[in-house]
């Protein structure tokens, strides 16, 4: 909307040609805006909805100010058209006509019941005082209040729209996606009551429905102002709600689809954990057959106990092969990923439980092997029949062969028989002497 130029002296006929022409561009001006206004989408939706709260207080006031646009528009329009008409009396109007003609232009020409020009609030105005019964403007006055009315009710008109173009399109595409998922959800057995994710999809689809019907009946407790905006519309909705609500679908969804590909692979991995308890029995039971070997084989040899087969494990694989049975998907999901880390523990377990337990008959056979490995060294040299080499290999072997079998002693005995090995074997060797089977 234009501005009405300011009052002054007596015009002269060039100067009310020109502000008669400025006025008239600024009447057609006006009236494409008040047009705009009457065809925006966002006006026709707010007269046909059934409105509440912010939006209820707003609309009430801004139809108000629509119907005095009106009336100042039509106030406007005819005295611009009484002042056309003075000046087409007369191609040269003397000063009669100029005096009236200023007076129409720049005076307070422009005369309103009090009962439209207090229809409506306007913007800045305090507490009403009594009703006048008439009001006189001028034009310049006139299109000051337009401009004022249009802009609020353009901006409560756009803000409502925008709210409108947003949210709901937005809500119903996440509202088809929570669809979707609730779909998932029932097919493996993700439902209310039952598991929580079903008590979370139930209380979004309420949270959308409520929020949908709170948008479309109150759209400004959704909307932002820009803050030091004038211009109309300036602004944008507001979307917390709605991102909270598609950020935890996206959470269930997410679990749901964990669960869809527990319910693909379920049987595998049950074969696969089965496969892993047992191996981590056999082991156990190689462990405890070991360790009666061991307690019989070697004496003065503390040997740790050997656990008995992980039947808690077990007895949780078949909870979980019910699960699968009876589609249990979203307690089996669960339950699998513990088994698997339970399991191979476990299995972890079992080994080296089985290492610890042969860990004395590693060390005999360990001896046993470099006895061996010093009798040929012997041999390779011709002093395979050393006296004292045969007494002391005989000694050693009487002991690693024997049963129970004293290791603490047994190894001593070896010792005797290296350093006896190489007591005889350095004097009998030119060049550097070979120590590394006396290290061993």
């Amino acid at each position: 909307m234009g501005v009405a130029g300011s009052t002054g002296p007596v015009m002269d006929r060039d100067e009310v040609d020109r502000a008669l022409a400025r006025l008239g561009a600024e009447h057609e001006a006006i009236e494409s805006s008040l047009l705009a206004l009457q065809d925006h989408a966002g006006r026709r939706l707010l007269e046909g909805a059934a409105l509440t709260g912010l939006t209820k207080d707003r609309w009430a006031s801004t139809e108000q100010s629509i119907t005095l646009l009106w009336a100042y528009f039509d106030a406007y329009a005819g005295a611009l058209n009484d002042a056309r008409n003075v000046r087409e009396r007369k191609r040269w109007p003397g000063r009669e006509e100029l005096v009236e003609l200023t007076d129409l232009l720049r005076g307070q020409g422009v005369t309103l019941s009090g009962a439209a020009t207090h229809s409506a609030p306007t913007i800045g105005a305090g507490i009403a005082g009594p009703a006048k019964l008439t009001e006189r403007f001028t034009l310049v006055e006139l299109v000051s209040r337009m401009n004022d009315l249009y802009a609020r009710s353009l901006d409560m008109v756009v803000a409502s729209d925008s709210v409108w173009s947003a949210l709901p399109a937005r809500i119903d595409l996440l509202s088809a996606e929570l669809a979707r998922t609730c779909s998932l959800a029932n097919s493996v057995g993700v439902r209310p009551g039952e598991h929580p994710a079903g008590d979370d999809l139930e209380s979004i689809t309420a949270e959308l429905t409520a929020l949908r019907a709170q948008v479309i009946s109150d759209p400004l407790a959704f909307w932002q102002a820009a803050p030091g905006s004038s211009a109309p519309g300036g602004g944008r909705p507001d979307t917390v709600r709605y991102d909270r609500a598609a950020r935890a679908l996206d959470e269930i969804r997410r679990e749901i689809e964990a669960v869809l590909t527990v319910r693909q692979d379920a049987e595998q991995r049950l074969l696969q954990l089965r496969d892993m308890l047992s191996r981590a029995d056999r082991t156990l039971a190689e462990a405890r057959s070991a360790r009666g070997e061991v307690l019989a084989k070697i004496a003065a040899s503390e040997v740790p106990a050997v656990s008995g087969p992980p039947i808690a494990l077990q007895e949780r694989l078949a909870t979980a092969a019910e699960y699968r049975r009876h589609a249990q998907w979203h307690r089996l999901s669960p339950l699998l990923e513990t088994l698997e880390r339970e399991a191979e523990g476990e299995l972890l377990r079992a080994r080296d439980s089985l290492t610890a337990v042969t860990q004395p008959l590693a060390v005999r056979a360990e001896l046993r092997g470099r006895l061996d490995a010093y009798k040929a060294k012997v041999a390779r040299h011709g002093l395979a029949e050393d006296p004292l080499l045969i007494e002391r290999y005989d000694v050693a072997r009487r002991m690693l062969w024997s049963a129970p079998c004293d290791l603490r002693a047994a190894e001593q005995a070896v010792l005797r028989y290296q350093h006896a090995t190489a007591e005889v074997l350095v004097p009998r060797q030119s060049g550097p002497t070979d120590r590394r089977g006396d290290q061993a």
